[in-house]
């Protein structure tokens, strides 16, 4: 079916979206002063507007589209393996967030990360955060060029210049004040329209039972042929440790008015994404019930373009825009956070700049060649899913178990960073090497991460171990 055609009031109700997020973000930085205020907004925001933000940067296309696409062709079992995230973000408010008082005077996970390893830590944490945050954003920038050549005839490449021009531009300018109240904009426009085009879509197709009974039994179960319990397991727990203390959220961590309240605002948040990800994943049920026959990376397109009627179409494409967006503005800024506070600084020594208005500078140029970066890896991997799952390869195994022992209160050393950090790369480029292209990525992910804690565990229970029986005898 030719989704490439929209009405004029669809168009026009898109372009002034477009234009709206656009202002919004430039205004919103007009008096981003200090590297500070860029990375984290003054540390200033209330619980609803951290839940807002957070809930809209990791809704972004694989979490939502992507999941579509994923139900679409293995059935609703595969949205099911997302709580994985959910339970994660659960644990984080209940355990983390409330001790992020203890940290503010840190504005990256490198900061966090160099309370007890140093430099070494700082400058390992912030190249791997870079890394996460660039391939996530290339993520997000390829579905940004889908939905653009899914409905308007612009193509794939034209999609992504034009989606991603108005996301690095504000984001460039503003930081993460651009990036808050931007993602609250949008998060209300994804939590609205694509709930409201499942419910319309299901009840014109004469309710939920009728949708179940047009779609194959495999879809509706939990486990089948396409998605066996080991494999569920394995993406259920690549999902929840992959993502989950990306740099995006540690500086949402860091950019509440307390812990208490960044606890609060991440509660909200995992408990919204709960019912968010059975949503997405039905509406690829609803697809494939519809047209069976369509590409699968085009379920919620097709969704919105069908169901809704002319005028909500547009807002509805609209939103699909914004679960884009919004992620991919949290993670361009986080990327550059990383690169500048967590690599440059640490190994020039010193800060890049003398003074605070030419590190904004820097922060913003760097900014620019960041998104332009992501651009080209986006044109280059065309599949959201395949690239968010690559980026959780190495963060993952080498940063997660250190970060949190650090953020819950444990000194630990750098011979267990380091030895965790060389058990957890070694053992995911194992994998990769002799698995090759007939290996499961998120398979990667969760062996890698067991051996790096295997290694940071082992060498943190030694040096316990020898100091116990040093002060034995003396």
């Amino acid at each position: 079916m030719d989704l490439s055609s929209l009405t004029t009031i669809d168009t026009v109700i898109v372009t002034l979206y477009l234009l709206a997020i656009f202002a919004v973000g430039m205004m919103a930085g007009r008096n981003v002063k200090t590297l500070d205020e860029y990375a984290v907004a003054g540390r200033s925001y209330s619980a609803l507007i951290l839940f807002a933000t957070l809930s809209a940067s990791f809704i972004g296309g694989g979490f939502s589209s992507g999941n579509a696409a994923k139900v679409y062709g293995n059935g609703l079992g595969y949205a099911l393996t997302l709580w994985g995230f959910s339970l994660a973000m659960f644990l984080i408010a209940v355990k983390l967030a409330p001790r992020a008082d203890h940290f503010r005077h840190c504005i990256s996970v490198g900061d966090i990360m160099s309370t007890h390893l140093g430099r070494t830590g700082k400058v390992v944490t912030g190249l791997l955060g870079c890394f996460l945050c660039i391939g996530i954003l290339a993520a997000q920038v390829g579905a940004m060029g889908a939905v653009f050549s899914t409905f308007t005839p612009l193509s794939f490449e034209q999609g992504v210049f034009v989606g991603c021009s108005i996301v690095i531009v504000y984001t460039t300018f503003g930081g993460m004040r651009s990036v808050v109240l931007t993602d609250v904009i949008q998060f209300g426009m994804l939590v609205t329209l694509i709930p409201l085009a499942l419910f319309i879509g299901v009840m014109e197709m004469g309710g939920l039972e009728a949708l179940l009974a047009k779609v194959p039994a495999n879809h509706t179960e939990i486990f089948s042929e396409t998605m066996t319990p080991t494999l569920f397991l394995g993406l259920f727990l690549s999902f929840m440790i992959g993502e989950s203390l990306a740099p995006p959220y540690i500086q949402r961590l860091l950019a509440g008015k307390s812990g208490q309240t960044t606890a609060k605002g991440m509660l909200y948040s995992a408990l919204t994404s709960v019912p968010f990800f059975i949503v997405t994943g039905m509406v690829g049920l609803l697809a494939l019930a519809l047209d069976p026959m369509i590409n699968p990376n085009e379920s919620m397109p097709f969704i919105l373009k069908v169901v809704l009627p002319v005028g909500l179409t547009g807002l509805a494409i609209a939103a699909v825009l914004s679960i884009v967006m919004s992620s991919a503005d949290s993670f361009l800024n986080s990327a550059v956070v990383c690169l500048i506070r967590d690599v440059a600084e640490p190994l020039w020594g010193r800060k890049l700049t003398k003074n605070e208005r030419d590190e904004l500078l820097l922060a913003r140029v760097l900014t620019l060649i960041v998104g332009v970066s992501s651009v080209v890896i986006a044109l280059k991997i065309r599949n959201v899913l395949d690239i968010l799952l690559f980026s959780y390869q190495f963060y993952a195994p080498i940063v997660v178990v250190p970060l949190v022992m650090t953020m819950l209160g444990y000194t630990i050393s750098r011979a267990s960073f380091l030895l965790g950090a060389v058990c957890g790369s070694v053992t995911v480029l194992v994998f990769l090497v002799l698995g090759g292209e007939t290996f499961v990525a998120v398979d990667t992910t969760v062996i890698g991460t067991l051996a790096g804690a295997i290694g940071f565990f082992g060498n943190h229970w030694i040096e316990s171990y020898s100091r116990k029986a040093v002060q034995a005898n003396p």
